[in-house]
């Protein structure tokens, strides 16, 4: 919980005047006994009313004080604890965004989520419940023995031998349910986990009919995260029994020997109506520090989790000082080898091939040849595990990342459009975009007459993930996208898939008039033909290069896929 010190450092000067208020409503709970003592003692056995109505008069000053100091207090407790949520979550969501594919591959993406909601949720509640009551408890102890020593040493002595004892159970208690706690927030990860899974692919569930199958996983994952709360809860709810058993036991030895004394005459009544005062108040702080126990495990458990990601070493760096940009776009790979992280799969083995400036080159490959794989390590979302990739015959390593992708136009195999109007989703290529760019964006990536027809035209809002549209419309509604802001090199990952073979044409014909490299990776010889180069990758290494006509004659793995799409013609012409 260290790490997270820093993020109330802003906070110093609220902080103090809560902890500074928290004491004024503390020294009022210490001092209430005492003048309790002194009403009964001076006031109520020797009958002087006006003693009593006097002290009586404090007492009830001093709350009011409290009452004030307790209000004002909540208020500056809220607004540390509000304003350092924020801070964690935008912090969390920042890092987050730096982070490399291989960085994101330690964690689930409902994992990330919760440390974002449940995590920051429970640090911050902590700590307006610490500022606000939770430091009363241990002060109050503490206070309340000090106290009591003062009143009478000889029977404050039985809390002085008690108390050290509690607090050293509860310590042993807190790292315990630390540990439970920890198990419980990664059981809470898989319900999430589940719960993202169902509802995005919920139309695969219903076409399926597997709706009882993920019911009955949900239930499985939230039945362990059930049974594995109770059990941290049992666990941590054994100290409440044992304390009052132990401070009921001190408050009785407490009573006994304080009626000894009083009839010895070494007590006054008063002295051990106090003491039994200050005893039951430090119950109740122990019973707070119990449940604070509780919280402080989770708390704790959330604050490492946090400190995972905020600790994440991010890998995308580049030199200092080197504000390298994309000038011309020629790409050489110069035996590059590649491993996903965490796995001995070789993806890319010795892959060497070079892309002139300008140029359009198609990549074909069959399924798992490693084609999308290579377009991952341009942008620069992976390293190569061995090799060199230069642009513009630089290192790629050279190049600061943003400035990098600020130049590179990339359509994913998998099209992402985000909730908003269609011109929302093609300016966030290039967020000054005007509209005149948007429309002319549209018009290459061959949407916009598709967009004109639709009743909103470009403020026509689109549904999650593009939900509303066909695949052929999120296509090029993403390629237009990239092309907005005018790349020096355009990857199209099979983004043509969907695309008749008419619009298809029209779309290529129109990137001809972008000055910029394209690489396009396709299964359609089609596409692969207007190319002025085609690369035939074959388990993760080029097989052969060349020409459509060249590559006929050469190429045996190019041959097979030229025949079987033939056929594929021959059998929709029947």
């Amino acid at each position: 919980m260290l790490k997270l010190f820093p993020f109330l450092k802003p906070y110093r000067l609220p902080i103090w005047i809560a902890l500074s208020l928290m004491l004024v409503e503390l020294m009022v709970e210490l001092f209430h006994p005492l003048l309790l003592a002194k009403i009964i003692d001076e006031g109520v056995l020797r009958n002087d009313l006006n003693l009593v109505i006097r002290w009586g008069v404090i007492m009830i000053i001093m709350s009011l004080l409290a009452f004030a100091s307790g209000v004002i207090n909540s208020f500056y407790a809220a607004h540390v604890s509000q304003s350092t949520g924020f801070d964690l979550r935008s912090r969390l969501y920042e890092k987050i965004q730096t982070f490399s594919f291989e960085a994101l591959q330690k964690f689930q993406t409902s994992s990330l989520i919760t440390r974002l909601t449940n995590d920051v949720t429970l640090i911050q509640n902590t700590i307006f419940m610490s500022l606000r009551i939770m430091l009363r408890a241990p002060l109050l102890i503490i206070g309340g023995m000090i106290m009591a020593l003062f009143v009478n040493v000889s029977l404050a002595l039985i809390l002085v031998v008690t108390i050290p004892i509690i607090v050293l159970f509860l310590t042993w208690m807190m790292k315990r349910g630390t540990t439970l706690f920890k198990l419980v927030q990664k059981w809470l990860d898989g319900v999430n986990h589940v719960i993202r899974e169902n509802l995005l692919a919920m139309r695969i569930i219903k076409v399926f009919v597997t709706r009882k199958h993920e019911q009955n996983r949900f239930l499985e994952r939230n039945d362990r995260l059930m049974k594995g709360t109770i059990k941290a809860l049992r666990v941590m709810e054994i100290a409440m029994p044992l304390l009052l058993v132990v401070m009921n036991t001190a408050i009785i030895l407490v009573l006994w020997f304080g009626s000894v004394a009083v009839s010895d005459n070494q007590a006054q009544v008063g002295e051990v109506v106090a003491i039994i005062n200050y005893a039951t108040r430090i119950t109740g702080a122990l019973t707070m520090f119990s449940m604070i126990v509780i919280i402080f495990s989770r708390t704790r458990a959330s604050a490492d989790r946090i400190a995972d990601v905020l600790h994440t070493s991010e890998t995308e760096q580049a030199e200092k000082n080197q504000r390298l940009r994309i000038e011309n776009g020629n790409i050489v790979f110069k035996d590059v080898q590649f491993f996903y992280p965490n796995t001995n799969e070789l993806v890319l083995n010795k892959l060497s091939f070079s892309v002139a400036a300008g140029e359009t080159v198609a990549m074909i490959g069959e399924t798992g040849s490693g084609k999308t794989s290579l377009f991952q390590l341009i942008p620069r979302f992976y390293y190569p595990s061995s090799g060199m990739i230069l642009i513009d015959n630089e290192p790629i390593e050279r190049y600061e990342a943003d400035l990098l992708r600020a130049e590179i136009g990339y359509v994913p195999q998998e099209v992402l459009l985000f909730s908003g109007t269609i011109k929302e989703n093609i300016s966030w290529g290039k967020k000054d975009a005007s509209m005149e760019e948007i429309i002319k964006a549209a018009q290459d990536a061959q949407i916009d007459e598709t967009i004109r027809k639709l009743p909103n035209g470009y403020d026509t809002k689109i549904g999650q993930k593009g939900v509303n549209l066909s695949g052929g419309q999120k296509q090029r509604i993403s390629i237009a996208r990239a092309l907005i802001r005018k790349p020096k090199i355009l990857l199209l990952d099979d983004s043509t898939s969907a695309l008749d073979v008419k619009t298809e044409e029209r779309l290529l014909k129109a990137l001809k008039e972008y000055k910029c490299t394209i690489i396009v990776i396709t299964q359609k010889v089609s596409t692969a033909m207007e190319a002025n180069k085609i690369i035939l990758i074959e388990d993760g290494k080029v097989s052969d290069e060349g020409k459509h006509y060249d590559l006929l004659n050469s190429s045996a793995l190019y041959q097979k896929l030229v025949d079987s799409q033939a056929r594929k013609e021959v059998l929709t012409h029947e």
